[in-house]
This record gives C-alpha cells, sequence and structure tokens, in this order.
C-alpha cells in the first residue's frame, strides 16, 4: 500500500480528524521506516500515532487547537531521513516522533535542531543518539544500549559474584559490544570472569567450545550472540552435564531459541526492555487500537507516549516553540501508557526499562 493510502487508512481505523486540515493548525509528524522491510516497525508507528493524536485532539488539542499529523517513510536511510526532516520543515512541523533506525534518527536529529523542530524517538537505543545530541530539543523514548550491559554486569556481580563466570561472544559488533560492557560493569563492581572467549558465528557444533568451559567448572555462562549459537549452546552444556546458567540479551527474546535448545533452555535469563502492552497503563489505548485492527506491539505504544509527553510538554509551556517545550521536558514530569515518564539532562527517559525474563515451560516469562 502507498504510504498516503496507509496513512489515509490508518487515520480512519483510528476515528481521527487527521484528514481535515481546516480544524488541525499544529502540524507534527510520524517519521519511520513505512516501506521495506522494516515496515512492520513503522505500521506499529504510525498506528500509534494516529491513536495518540485522535486522543489528544478529542481531549481538546494543544493549547486549545488540533494537532494534523504527517507521516514520512526514510527508509531506515541517512540520506533519506534528511530528505523527509527537510520536507516537514517545508510543512510546518513543530515536533517528530521519530525515527526507529539510529542512522536516521541521528542524521535528522542535525535538520531538526537546526529548524527549531522537538525529536522523540520511540525506538533509537544507540548511545550516541543522545550522547552527542545537536541540540536541547532531541530526546528518546527507548532504552539506551548501555543500560542492558549496566543490568546484566550488575546481576552477575550480586547474585552470581561466588560463581566462576565465563563470558563468551560471537565476535560481532553487537555480541562482543554487549560482552565488553557487561564485563566493565561486573569487573567495576570487584567480581572478574574465569574466562573469555569468542567463538564463530554459523557453526553447528560447540563441542570443544562447552569442554572448555566444563573443564573450567563454570557456573554461569554470559553470552553476547544471537539466538541460533545461543541455543546450540546451551543444548551442549546439557549434553556434557554442565549445570551452568546461561545468561544473555535481548536477541534472545524469540521463540527460535526454544526452538534450537528446546528443554535444554529453561532457566535461561535474558535482558530485555519491559513490554509496554502488558503495563497497566497501556491497556486503555491497546484496547483502542486492538478494537481498530491496528497493531498495539512496542513500538505503537513508545510512538503513542512521546506524543503524549510533547503534548502535555506544550500545553505547560502554552507554546510550541522549542526552547519552551524543551525546557518542559527537560524538568517536567508526564503521564504516558508507559507510565510517568521523565527526561535526564541527555534526553533520556529509559523506558521501558530492561526488565529480567527467563525461559520457562517454551516461553520467556517475566522475572
Amino acid at each position: 500500500m502507498m504510504l498516503q493510502k496507509r496513512v489515509a487508512a490508518v487515520c480512519l481505523l483510528a476515528g481521527s480528524l487527521l484528514s481535515t486540515p481546516a480544524f488541525a493548525e499544529i502540524r507534527i509528524a510520524v517519521a519511520g521506516p513505512m516501506e521495506g522491510q522494516f515496515a512492520a516497525f513503522g505500521e506499529q508507528m504510525l498506528a500509534g500515532a494516529a491513536q495518540a493524536v485522535a486522543d489528544v485532539n478529542a481531549a481538546g488539542g494543544v493549547n486549545g487547537e488540533e494537532l494534523l499529523l504527517e507521516a514520512v517513510d526514510d527508509g531506515c536511510d541517512a540520506d533519506k531521513a534528511v530528505a523527509v526532516a527537510n520536507q516537514l520543515i517545508g510543512k510546518g512541523v513543530v515536533f517528530v516522533a521519530g525515527h526507529f533506525c539510529f542512522s536516521a534518527s541521528v542524521a535528522a536529529s542535525e535538520v531538526y535542531a537546526n529548524a527549531g523542530i522537538v525529536q522523540i524517538s520511540p525506538a533509537t537505543t544507540l548511545p550516541k543518539f543522545t550522547d552527542e545530541r545537536p541540540g536541547e530539543g532531541v530526546f528518546r523514548l527507548a532504552p539506551r544500549d548501555d543500560q542492558q550491559a549496566e543490568a546484566a554486569g550488575r546481576l552477575l556481580a550480586s547474585d552470581y559474584g561466588v560463581e566462576r563466570i565465563a563470558l563468551l561472544h560471537d565476535k560481532t559488533a553487537y555480541g562482543k559490544g554487549l560482552v565488553d560492557a557487561v564485563k566493565a560493569v561486573m569487573n567495576s563492581l570487584g567480581t572478574n570472569e574465569s574466562l573469555s572467549l569468542g567463538f564463530d558465528a554459523g557453526e553447528d557444533d560447540y563441542r570443544g567450545l562447552v569442554s572448555q568451559l566444563a573443564l573450567q567448572n563454570v557456573g554461569v555462562v554470559y553470552l553476547g550472540g544471537y539466538h541460533p549459537e545461543a541455543g546450540l549452546i546451551r543444548l551442549e552444556m546439557t549434553r556434557q552435564g554442565l549445570d551452568a546458567v546461561l545468561i544473555s540479551g535481548d536477541a534472545l527474546m524469540t521463540e527460535e531459541f526454544w526452538s534450537v535448545a528446546g528443554p535444554a533452555g529453561e532457566g535461561t535469563l535474558l535482558t530485555y526492555p519491559e513490554i509496554p502492552r502488558q503495563m497497566e497503563t497501556a491497556q486503555k489505548a491497546v484496547a483502542a487500537l486492538e478494537e481498530a485492527g491496528l497493531p498495539a506491539e512496542r513500538y505503537a505504544l513508545t510512538t503513542y507516549a512521546a506524543i503524549q509527553a510533547w503534548a502535555q510538554a506544550a500545553n505547560s509551556a502554552g507554546s510550541t516553540v522549542l526552547n519552551a517545550v524543551s525546557k518542559e521536558l527537560g524538568t517536567g514530569s508526564f503521564d504516558t501508557v508507559l507510565g510517568n515518564v521523565s527526561f535526564d539532562h541527555k534526553g533520556d527517559a529509559g523506558v521501558p526499562a530492561y526488565v529480567w525474563y527467563e525461559w520457562r515451560d517454551g516461553a520467556p516469562q517475566r522475572k
């Protein structure tokens, strides 16, 4: 479906008045991958944005004016993100809920900062996005990547400090980067690993690797990598009788992990951001989205929350000007579908936060 048709269809399903520009004097936008391989995420963002705008307008709008939603496709590409960001400037947009991919978010943030447009990303986790933000109007409603390492490193130090700990990574930027960050946190808290090993992803036999773990009599394995290798390693640990806890990151939040490991995966721990649709504060929005046949998954709800926070800040400021709204966002707290949200001096909200899940009975369940 063409983007324009998808926007119209979503707005119609959400029951909003977004197609009536005569009554909508404040233009905001949602920007993300609306077409291509990541279109499912863009569809979530668009659904959440449309529902949020409909609900804000139904409650009286922002400073007494209704909102008009624009939607643009950035293709998860930095150059395209810059192009669509400039298009939004021409349309008089004052706020953007976006982008999704870090490359698009970072590139577009420069444009928005120079144009006086507030940006809240509902998805970008790369620390650089806010660590090096180009202006005071850049924020995020997504947990930082380094917060995952913080959670894991603290757990290893506090709950498993007396065990022999093995750190494994698959030599990828994701896997090694995560393990390096976990190691730094764990070591800073006085806990050291017994061994640290890299392994080759894509193999189908990890007997030698697990034998090394068994020889070292490790009690805990922290693995930075993806579900295929993690599942095979967990399975081999069971075959060799290695009674050790497997702990990993968000890449194991997939049913394919259990498809590989089977019952051997029981008890595997992983960090993953709290699932928004399970939050009590999100239930009304989830029901509205589902009733309209729209996705009510993570990025629908984080996008919804981004618009909520901006709208409340603009109402408090009595303005949609960047400086005024940014000051409110940086100092206030906001009631959203993600619960009460506030932003730190970098523009990070840290929600939904990383929490612990455990694989039990073939499914990851909140600990």
